[in-house]
């Protein structure tokens, strides 16, 4: 687990133990020997944490399943709470859909606390997983961020479809009598995002080589910039996780590097405050995008947003990115 932020304190799990109790009557509605799904038209009941991996599922999961997600959007796991109501959730699931890599390092602790001893699914097996920037793990250890791995795989659309097909062999598992349906649905799925995948690279290709450089919030963005070919120059927030605290001479810093880079923006983040960004921005003399146009890095956006679904919210941030970089 990762530092701090990676554990949950004893309070916090007789807190959310004791919510549980307060749960138990609306879960005894259920009645003796009767599941979740079976009170629900036998829809399988998903619990998933983040936007993304909701999204997935309701993708994969289809008419199939009814998906409850515990992140709501623009909403930053790494400051996410349990509520009695996730316990409950959490309580009558089939099936557990997480993000893996320590994102929901607060997961474990209120899978305990509920009583879940079923299938959990971490969509992160099998991603080739990218590690975190030398200079964090030098000035910060593991006291911030999430270790040594970077948890924002679903930022490259070839990890998607991983996590997309550890999702359907998840519900494979607990429902069998289906898994035809979840793979038909994988199958469309993974093809809807290598349309995306293709469309991405031929606008990203618009962009002029020597214009290809990304100055964010955060460093959320790895595994796109990898996948697409475009260098990360720095973040406001010299870390993966966006709790970390900022530092004067860092800014100072970033600063220079985007005059020394001639970058041609900065990006701000759905999820964060644009302040530090515009602040920066002016100080650098280059333009900032943030408002409705800001990238969505740790979630997505609500449904009628711009970032409503994974593939809304990559086609959104890969128009803002191209838009900004002078593509």
């Amino acid at each position: 687990m990762p530092g701090p932020r990676g554990r949950v304190s004893s309070w916090r799990v007789a807190v959310l133990a004791s919510a549980l109790v307060m749960a138990l009557p609306v879960l005894a509605a259920c009645g003796p020997g009767t599941s979740a799904s079976e009170k629900d038209g036998g829809r399988i009941q998903v619990v998933a944490t983040t936007t993304q991996v909701a999204d997935f599922a309701r993708n994969v999961g289809g008419k199939r399943v009814q998906v409850t997600q515990l992140l709501k959007p623009n909403v930053d796991p790494h400051d996410f709470e349990a509520a009695p109501a996730d316990i409950q959730a959490i309580s009558a699931a089939d099936l557990i859909v997480k993000n893996g890599l320590g994102l929901e390092a607060w997961l474990d602790d209120t899978i305990e606390a509920a009583g879940f001893d079923g299938t959990t699914v971490d969509t992160s097996n099998g991603v080739a997983v990218r590690e975190a920037a030398e200079e964090e793990e030098e000035e910060h250890g593991e006291e911030h961020g999430h270790g040594e791995d970077d948890p924002h795989i679903w930022h490259n659309p070839a990890n998607a479809k991983i996590m997309a097909r550890n999702i359907a062999n998840g519900l494979a598992e607990v429902d069998a009598e289906h898994e035809k349906d979840y793979r038909a649905n994988l199958k469309k799925y993974s093809a809807e995002l290598d349309e995306l995948d293709a469309d991405i690279k031929k606008q990203i290709a618009s962009i002029p080589k020597e214009q290809r450089k990304l100055v964010t919030n955060h460093d959320a963005f790895g595994y796109y910039l990898d996948h697409y070919g475009i260098r990360f120059v720095g973040s406001i927030i010299p870390s993966q996780d966006s709790s970390a605290e900022l530092s004067g001479k860092r800014l100072d810093d970033l600063v220079d590097k985007i005059k020394a880079e001639q970058v041609p923006a900065v990006f701000s983040e759905s999820s964060l405050s644009p302040k530090t960004a515009r602040t920066i921005g002016d100080r650098a003399g280059v333009k900032v995008v943030a408002g409705e146009d800001s990238l969505y890095g740790d979630t997505l956006g609500p449904r009628s947003s711009d970032g409503g679904t994974y593939i809304a919210m990559m086609e959104h941030n890969t128009e803002t990115i191209v838009g900004g970089l002078g593509g």
